[in-house]
């Protein structure tokens, strides 16, 4: 599973959550392809996912999160997904 997040540079928002996120979804999916993109860097690959606001999080190429989650919602989010492929 990969998941990434879709961040501007400079917010405090983003730095702040950052490190609870991929927490928590190495805690439910271990081994999980985490990867922190630029938005402004991968303009044209957000836009291809669909990503209208920053920050986002898409997980296997598709937009879960328009705007950051709690660390709780995005475990939660894995874990529905997780089942459904079980």
């Amino acid at each position: 599973m990969r998941i990434e997040l879709f961040y501007t540079p400079g917010c405090q928002k983003c730095a702040n959550a950052r490190d609870g996120l991929r927490a928590a979804a190495e805690e439910v999916i271990p081994g999980v392809i985490w990867r922190e993109l630029n938005a402004l860097d991968e303009l044209d690959y957000a836009v291809e996912l669909g990503v209208t606001t920053l920050s986002a999080i898409a997980i296997d190429r598709e937009v879960a999160f328009p705007s950051l989650p709690t660390p709780k919602q995005l475990r939660q989010a894995l874990r529905r997904r997780v089942t459904k492929t079980v």
